[in-house]
């Protein structure tokens, strides 16, 4: 079996406190050999970072979710920025624009998420980015982003863009990544798009404890079903799944620079 790496678990939520040790055998029984925990806050960036000191397989990030950042102290930022340079930290964020959820003033949002852009690129890490229901907006950042200082290190995680989206993000340098929802039926668009992504830009994921995959969609979701998403890719590429696992790997570990296991 091929190995696989999720490129974006939340494993500090607490749908994983009773039994992550065993999660995490799973995955390792799934063929998935890295994880990236990813962080939603300052807490849980600690919290991400303090993971990987026990579980080997895991790296992890630094940032605040758009949807945090009202909930957050005044000294929030500056505790992910002290975070930043940590030898498991491989990613800022999860930052990004969000117009589903009313929970930050979209201003508020624009200026965390260039805040991270510029740590990102300060620091020669990638970006995790989230975009739901804001399209256009993320596209104008970003373009003004990549028109100011080329092209932009980092992931569009949980794609679920249309071609022309994926286009413009590739264009820009951006690797796209694929979650559960690529295996929905009603998804089949996405699933189109999907498979037009060069094979040196894919990445897959789990966004878990949300997001499971077909077929266990439903449950809570957790890094050993990647394997499923990865599996359906592999087939809208035409690829067997461990052609398509040993080139999302290398992607991985090209974009977030991590060391083979």
């Amino acid at each position: 079996m091929a190995p696989l790496i999720d490129t974006h678990a939340h494993l500090d939520a607490e749908q994983f406190a009773g039994d992550l040790a065993a999660v995490i055998d799973r995955a390792h029984a799934a063929g998935v050999v890295q994880i990236i925990a990813v962080a939603t806050s300052a807490a849980s960036s600690v919290a991400c970072l303090n993971l990987t000191t026990t579980y080997p397989a895991l790296l992890a990030t630094a940032g605040i979710h758009p949807n945090h950042i009202t909930k957050e102290s005044p000294s929030a930022w500056d505790d992910v920025v002290a975070l930043t340079g940590k030898e498991k930290i491989v990613a800022i964020g999860e930052t990004g624009l969000d117009r589903h959820w009313d929970d930050t003033p979209f201003p508020q949002q624009e200026e965390f998420f260039a805040r991270h852009l510029e740590l990102g690129r300060r620091h020669g890490l990638p970006v995790i980015i989230h975009c739901r229901e804001a399209e256009a907006d993320m596209l104008r950042v970003l373009r003004a982003e990549f028109d100011r200082h080329g092209p932009i290190g980092g992931v569009m995680h949980s794609f679920v863009g249309d071609k022309t989206m994926a286009e413009a993000c590739l264009t820009m340098g951006l690797y796209l990544s694929f979650a559960g929802m690529l295996t929905y039926k009603n998804a089949a668009e996405l699933r189109q798009t999907a498979a037009t992504i060069p094979l040196d830009r894919l990445l897959v994921e789990t966004d878990s404890p949300y997001l499971a995959p077909v077929p266990v969609r439903g449950r809570r979701n957790e890094p050993a079903h990647v394997a499923h998403t990865a599996a359906c890719l592999a087939g809208l590429h035409q690829l067997s799944p461990d052609e398509l696992a040993e080139r999302t790997t290398a992607n991985a570990r090209t974009l977030f620079r991590l060391p083979s296991t």
